[in-house]
């Protein structure tokens, strides 16, 4: 499906790659639309790892907040439906109007390397804007991630201005595993609330291993065995390299999380 081309916008499918916006539309104008990024597993919106309701729920939740109407979710379910029978990752975007936006792509072609050997990562002073949401104004991240591949990294890795934190990578949540323990950053320092992140929380706390929600400050960072960061499309990748810093992407711990994945 790569040369595959289509997408779904307000209650039907497209064929190509070209959406028209008037000039005046917000989402054009401002960035003003949320979205999630979803991969879709087994061909189902019903298999526990696609987490089709926690997607819904976030978007709802962003919408709530901004006090912008909701979609017809019938309508987007539909498209969701129609797209996954060529994309098994599916990003729906959602406008202060109600409009619904479905686009897909592939995976990553290097994902099962990069998940053993991990990725290289730099460190970026920058804070997202509206950081509990993803809004369609991602510029930040996107910098962020320009950035570090312009110095030779995969992923940037976003340290807060103002504290000093660490708090997420430019796409995912940040992981650190040290004293037995997992460590991730809490929602009050400012992060994206993942739904990986939520999910392996949960599943860590039902197998009674421990997990910890504290601040990335320096002290913590620099006892930290291993490294990684997770999302809905990579699930578990290792940092193998940040600056000059080595962890091990091979450490047992890395591969308890990456069990989940487990189909």
């Amino acid at each position: 499906m790569a040369d595959f081309k289509a997408f779904w916008y307000d209650g039907n499918l497209i064929t190509g790659n070209t959406l028209e916006l008037t000039i005046d539309d917000p989402g054009l104008l401002y960035g003003a639309t949320v979205f999630t990024t979803m991969r879709v597993y087994q061909h189902s919106l019903e298999s526990r790892l696609t987490n089709w309701a926690e997607h819904c729920d976030r978007l709802s939740s962003s919408l709530q907040a901004f006090n912008w109407q909701q979609p017809n979710w019938t309508q987007v379910k539909l498209g969701a439906t129609s797209m996954l029978q060529y994309f098994p990752i599916l990003r729906i975007t959602l406008f202060p109007d109600g409009r619904e936006w479905i686009t897909g792509r592939e995976l990553p072609p290097n994902l099962t390397m990069e998940q053993k050997y991990g990725r290289a990562a730099c460190i970026v002073e920058l804070d997202r804007s509206l950081a509990a949401h993803k809004t369609g104004n991602y510029l930040s991240a996107w910098l962020a991630q320009s950035l570090a591949r312009s110095q030779g990294a995969q992923e940037a890795i976003l340290v807060s201005a103002s504290s000093g934190e660490w708090l997420e990578t430019s796409t995912g949540n940040l992981w650190g595993w040290q004293d037995g323990c997992w460590w991730t950053p809490p929602l009050e320092a400012g992060i994206l609330p993942g739904i990986v992140r939520s999910q392996l929380i949960n599943w860590l706390q039902r197998q009674n291993l421990k997990v910890q929600q504290a601040p990335w400050r320096r002290e913590l960072v620099k006892g930290f065995e291993t490294i990684c960061y997770t999302n809905s499309v990579v699930q578990v990748i290792p940092i193998h390299t940040i600056t000059s810093q080595h962890y091990d992407p091979d450490h047992p711990a890395i591969k308890l999380l990456q069990g989940l994945f487990v189909e």
